[in-house]
């Protein structure tokens, strides 16, 4: 099993939409703008149904949102293409003619040129892009430019890896670098771990519960070890059965 997120629970549907929604009431009031290192796929689209949600209930005020990347653009079509495959909220809201891809405010941008006037505008926007943890493309150039700014935020709506900048930054950097230059970080730095595609503690158990064969041994992968072990103690607990959280190199005879 893996064990990206056994030791925690993510945010529910309304609870993500209840930080968002404080998030971007909070940009406001402090004139800065919202930056969000994302990943094209699902996760980019996830948050634009959410702001749409949010500005359809008149939860928040009328925020320019740019889709600065254009990976994140193409499927963002493919979505709109195959509506009928999406879940039921999404199919009845594509056939009242109401698009979350497609609400007041948002933008797609494509070229590099009209990624770089995004520097130029005044107030507070929020700009998603990627890589979602900030190794390379587009997001990088707009951390240059907004994480040393106390009024601005950025927002983390992904899983961070060990070593990666995005990762230095919600772990309380107070410096990073980029593209060769150091820059302090100033910005709000938040996060909403709903988002992610992997599944909690309770949701991976809830999993396990359903094998119809009792398993002899559990072996806890793709997690970070403080995760792992945590998530190996809780099945103990829970299951009794016999839990194993290999390192590297380990080999195990199967018999």
């Amino acid at each position: 099993m893996e064990s990206t997120y056994g030791d925690r629970k993510h945010e529910n549907t309304e609870e993500i939409g209840d930080k968002l929604a404080e998030i971007v009431k909070a940009a406001f009031a402090a004139g800065g703008n919202i930056i969000v290192p994302s990943f094209a796929l699902q996760r980019a689209q996830e948050i634009l149904y959410y702001l749409y949600t949010l500005h359809a209930a008149k939860r928040i005020p009328l925020l320019d949102v740019y889709l600065d990347s254009p990976m994140a653009i193409k499927i963002t079509e493919v979505y709109k293409r195959y509506a009928e495959l999406l879940d039921k909220d999404m199919r009845e809201l594509i056939r009242s003619h109401r698009s979350p891809f497609d609400f007041p405010g948002l933008k797609m941008v494509e070229t590099v040129e009209e990624s770089k006037t995004l520097n130029e505008i005044k107030g507070t926007i929020m700009v998603i892009a990627g890589s979602g943890m900030c190794t390379g493309g587009r997001i990088k150039h707009h951390l240059v430019n907004n994480i040393s700014r106390p009024e601005c935020t950025v927002l983390f709506v992904g899983y961070q890896a060990v070593g990666t900048l995005g990762r230095q930054i919600i772990d309380g950097a107070k410096t990073v670098r980029i593209h060769g230059q150091q820059y302090p970080v100033r910005a709000r730095i938040d996060r909403i771990e709903g988002f992610s595609a992997h599944a909690d503690r309770d949701e991976l158990m809830k999993w396990l519960s359903k094998l119809s064969v009792h398993p002899k041994r559990i072996f806890l992968t793709h997690g970070e070890t403080n995760s792992a072990e945590q998530f190996s103690t809780f099945l103990r607990e829970q299951t009794g059965y016999e839990i194993l959280v290999p390192d590297y190199g380990t080999t195990v005879r199967l018999d």
